[in-house]
């Protein structure tokens, strides 16, 4: 994991505390609630003089009050302890600041309660808006602008719109939420997702949704329409992580994870129940004996490196077999910079 230069890193120490001086952007309309908050340089540990001289620089001109918004603007330090829960909107936007410039990875920081730390916000091309009267904002900004675009209601924002990693492609930039990880050498594709607290380890393809707490190795592809379950909604509590130069085939999904060199043919989704037969040295593969084939829940093949899921045609069964051949290969050209 990088860890970015700070006082703590100088001294050849890792820290679990993180800064950053931020712009907020605060509601009239809400008493003071913070709609956002922008950290353009943050660091783990804290920073050094005179890189924060030069982040005030930066954001005390844009310190300013819209009126037609309803908000104000003004610069706020920030200092947040990894390893507890987020305090408020602050310490949130931060974390999911540090996640997007990769100065940590996901799963490696607290994100406990992060809902409830955020407000609801109307992101648009004037700036994110208070929900509270907005028909009144809106026509105030028309009145100022002469047009408006809704870009969605939601507690979090566009990671594009806050930090831009070096490396990466975003075909739709509105599919990728801040707090998002991506390794350089990643494209997310139109219809690819990637969600905060999520993403990618090394060059990977993404064409179908990555959820949050989810991570995919270097080398692999998740196909069109493909789906990795998360842990938000629907009660599971595993963490699915997918391995380097592996191939979540399109309209595929995983609840299992996926370990090296392995694919999952298009269309077939394996949750952790689904009765998966082992054939063609799957067995050994997985538990390093084979004594035939045999059925089993795939929630027993977690993790497990070198294998091929697919449903049988004639039978309709679930198998999973050895890869015969070598490693999932991404096209370098799509992957060009």
């Amino acid at each position: 994991m990088p860890w970015r230069s700070g006082t703590a890193s100088r001294l050849g120490a890792m820290t679990r505390t993180a800064s950053g001086i931020g712009l907020a952007t605060t509601s009239d309309l809400d008493d003071g609630a913070v709609l956002d908050v922008w950290f353009p340089s943050p660091v783990l540990g804290t920073p050094d003089e005179e890189a924060e001289q030069a982040t005030r620089a930066l954001l005390e001109p844009l310190a300013t009050e819209d009126v037609a918004r309803a908000v104000r603007r003004t610069v706020v330090t920030t200092t947040v302890d990894l390893d507890a829960a987020p305090s408020d909107a602050a310490d949130t936007y931060l974390r999911l600041h540090l996640l997007s410039h990769r100065l940590v990875t996901p799963n490696s920081v607290s994100l406990d309660g992060v809902f409830g730390a955020l407000a609801n916000v109307v992101w648009t091309s004037a700036g994110p808006c208070s929900p509270t009267r907005f028909e009144e904002t809106r026509a105030r900004l028309l009145a100022r602008d002469g047009s408006l675009t809704v870009h969605g209601v939601d507690k979090f924002p566009r990671m594009t719109d806050y930090v831009l990693p070096a490396g990466v492609r975003i075909a739709d930039a509105s599919r990728v939420r801040l707090g998002a990880h991506l390794a350089s050498g990643t494209t997310v594709m139109h219809e690819g997702f990637v969600n905060y607290n999520a993403g990618s380890l090394g060059t990977a393809m993404i064409e179908g949704r990555v959820s949050q707490g989810v991570v995919i190795g270097d080398g692999t592809d998740i196909g069109g329409g493909a789906s990795i379950m998360g842990t938000l909604s629907g009660g599971g509590t595993e963490v699915v992580t997918i391995g380097r130069r592996t191939l979540l085939g399109a309209n595929a999904g995983t609840g299992i994870s996926l370990g090296d060199d392995c694919v999952v043919e298009a269309g077939l989704y394996l949750t952790a129940g689904t009765k998966v037969t082992l054939a063609g040295g799957a067995a050994t593969a997985a538990s390093g004996d084979d004594d035939g084939p045999r059925v089993v829940a795939a929630r027993e093949l977690s993790g497990a490196s070198g294998l091929l899921f697919r449903r049988n045609s004639r039978t309709g069964a679930v198998e999973a077999l050895a890869r015969a051949t070598g490693s999932v290969e991404l096209n370098d050209a799509l992957h060009a910079q």
